[in-house]
Formats: structure tokens, sequence, C-alpha cells
């Protein structure tokens, strides 16, 4: 399962890298512009890496799911072979998906240039003269690929594991317990915001515009600032190899045990 935090954490540093230069830029200067590539190649990446993050949360539900539920096989199933199966298709199916999306529109003419908000998202769409009826059949086949059969299937997934674990002993449930709630914490935010994505730039509501900048700073800044500690401080595992890396015996003061 570490290996699947890691690769979030990776994917909350890709974020970082791709948003926060040019929004220090913007708040430093009179005129907040971008190039339309730069505003696609933004696009791409915070989509591609929001479509992972969904796919690696299912990985992880499933590895949690073996993990508790058939312990004794999860050597056999979870093998480093399927792991690395796991992250590739993580990593390389919302990047080919969005690339695609953006091939469709490729050689569409801008009629607006200016763009609602701190981020270049799904809004970017409203910037062409028209959109193709593909562009929205396969943007709905994108969104229910790497987003909607993903929260099913982690849903479906915990479901399983708290049926099982109703019925065993306290230690399994305290274990499931602090593996799980983190994740399905971490899915519930993550779906929420992903939602208001949705709402905003498929089904074109207006919103107030403090409430739009309210929710566009948390999909930049709660996946690599909150992440961290609500995996590193819920999880037993995680938390003793933060006590043993900042802790240490024979110090002027020591961790608690």
């Amino acid at each position: 399962m570490y290996i699947f935090i890691a690769a979030l954490s990776v994917n909350s540093v890709l974020l970082s890298t791709v948003t926060y230069p040019k929004l220090f830029v913007d708040v430093l200067s009179e005129k907040q512009i971008i190039s339309i590539s730069a505003c696609r190649f933004q696009h791409f990446m915070c989509y591609s890496i929001a479509g992972s993050d969904f796919l690696l949360l299912s990985a992880m539900a499933f590895d949690r799911y073996v993990s508790i539920c058939k312990p004794l096989k999860y050597p056999v199933i979870m093998r480093q072979t399927t792991i690395n199966i796991l992250l590739f298709l993580s990593w390389f199916v919302p990047g080919l998906q969005i690339a695609v999306l953006h091939t469709l529109v490729l050689n569409n003419k801008l009629c607006n240039f200016t763009l609602k908000g701190i981020l270049c998202n799904n809004s970017l769409w409203k910037l062409y003269c028209e959109s193709p009826r593909a562009t929205l059949i396969y943007g709905l086949v994108v969104m229910l690929s790497v987003v909607i059969f993903p929260v099913f299937f982690i849903l479906f997934t915990y479901a399983k594991i708290f049926l099982i674990t109703y019925r065993s002993s306290r230690a399994i449930q305290k274990k499931a317990a602090e593996t799980c709630l983190p994740h399905l914490f971490v899915l519930s935010i993550f779906t929420t915001l992903c939602a208001y994505d949705v709402i905003i730039g498929r089904l074109e509501l207006d919103f107030p515009k403090t409430a739009q900048l309210i929710m566009t700073l948390q999909v930049i800044f709660y996946n690599p600032l909150l992440n961290p500690f609500i995996y590193g401080l819920k999880m037993k595992e995680i938390s003793k190899h933060l006590k043993r890396l900042f802790c240490h015996e024979g110090e002027n003061w020591r961790c608690r045990q």
C-alpha cells in the first residue's frame, strides 16, 4: 500500500510544479496572461493527475481488501508485477485519455480570450468557437472511466471490508480503521472538489466569484498540503517511521511511547 501512497505524493509534487509557479507570477503581476499552449498543458497535467489519483485510490482499495479479507493470498495476488501494472495503468490511462481530448479540439478556433478563474480547468472549452459533439461525449466517457467507476469500485470494496471486519476480532477492526478511514476521508474531499469542477465546467452554472476562488484554491492546495498529514499521522506504520526519524533516545527531548 505504501508504494501507492508514494505515487500519490509524486502526483502532488507534479501538480504543485504545474500550478504554483504560474499562480505566484499572477499574484505579483498586474495582468494575468497565459498562452493557449501553456493553458492546454496545464489543463492536461491537472486532469491527468486527477484521473491518476482516482485510479491510485482504487488500487489502494483493492490492496486493502486483499490484505484484510484475504491475508494468506496477499503475497500471491499483490506481487511486484501486479503493483507495477497498477501503477503504470494509473498514470498511462488518464494521460492518454486527456491527450486524445486535446487532439479533438487542436484545430478549433478561439472566439474568447478571457478565462474565468485562476486555473486552466474545464472552462477552457468555453474559449473555443464551437465544441464538437464528439468532444462532449468523449469527455463523459473519460469521466466515467477515471472518476465514476473508480469511486463506485472503492465504495463497493470498502463496504465488503467493513462487513467482514464487523464480524472479526477487535485487532482486525482496528487495523481496518487505521488504514481505511484516512483513505475514505481523502476520497470524499477529492470527489467533492471534482464534482464542483464538473458543475462549473460542464453544466455551466454561475457561482459567486469568491466561492469559485475558494474552491479552486482548495483544488490546488488540498492534495499537496493535507494528504501527507492525513496518511502520515493516521496510519500506524508511517507514524512509527516518523518517530524513528525525528526522535532519538539520549537527546534533550524524547518522543512519547
